[in-house]
């Protein structure tokens, strides 16, 4: 199998951003007249991390990269329940506190990891199915394209679960509107730093994946051998 150089740095800094945006999730705060959790100020970057495994190495590449994530935070929330259910020492009087910022309730557990899961899964899957189709043309149109469905995939999911029964469906809709809205406006905003990474690491690790023979069931082994690349020698304006 190919070894990449920056790969690992890449997978951990997703799984970081990740993790830290779903902390981030248990502060609300206003913007704009919206009420929005703290953790899309970062979360939106994992779905650039997303654009670049996926533009770069490959569906399956950024496959194995999800599960990663998806098992660090599966990791992550039951750390936190065991912490919040273990008895506190008699001197520590912050049980409470704990409990209001990382004892979320399990509908919000539930609703993270699906949202995340299924969000991922569809910005992947559509960058991978375009980027064949149109040839590796128009980059920054399908980073915002995959985004768009991910990243509304992903909202949608988590509200409907988080949130159903708790409010009115036009403040269903409200919320989901505004927070995809947001995530994608993110997205736009760092394109300009995407792209060039993007590029840079195509030259550095001498790859340009396109997925024109893959498997692209989320459930299929990360030891599948993938496809080869179209082009052995990497060229990138």
């Amino acid at each position: 199998m190919k070894q990449f150089k920056y790969l690992g740095l890449i997978t951990g800094l997703f799984t970081a951003t990740l993790l830290i945006s779903n902390t981030l999730d248990n502060k609300i705060f206003t913007f704009a007249g919206l009420a929005l959790p703290a953790g899309i100020v970062l979360f939106p970057l994992a779905y650039v991390f997303g654009d670049v495994l996926t533009e770069v190495y490959g569906y399956a590449t950024s496959r194995s990269v999800i599960w990663i994530g998806f098992l660090a935070l599966a990791l992550m929330v039951g750390s936190y329940e065991l912490a919040r259910v273990l008895p506190p020492a008699s001197f520590w009087t912050h049980q409470d506190a704990y409990e209001a910022i990382l004892g979320r309730i399990p509908r919000i557990v539930v609703a993270s990891i699906a949202a995340y899961f299924l969000g991922e899964f569809c910005n992947s899957y559509v960058l991978a199915k375009m980027k064949v189709r149109m040839r590796g043309a128009a980059m920054p149109v399908r980073f915002v394209a995959s985004t768009v469905v991910g990243q509304l995939v992903d909202t949608a999911v988590f509200v409907l679960i988080a949130f159903t029964g708790t409010m009115p469906r036009a403040a269903l809709f409200t919320v989901t509107l505004s927070a995809w809205a947001v995530k994608v406006g993110w997205e736009v905003i760092a394109l300009p730093l995407t792209v060039p990474i993007v590029k840079a690491l195509k030259r550095a690790e001498n790859e340009d994946y396109f997925d024109t023979d893959t498997n692209f069931n989320p459930f299929v082994s990360p030891l599948t051998k993938r496809s080869q690349p179209r082009t052995s020698t990497i060229q990138v304006p």
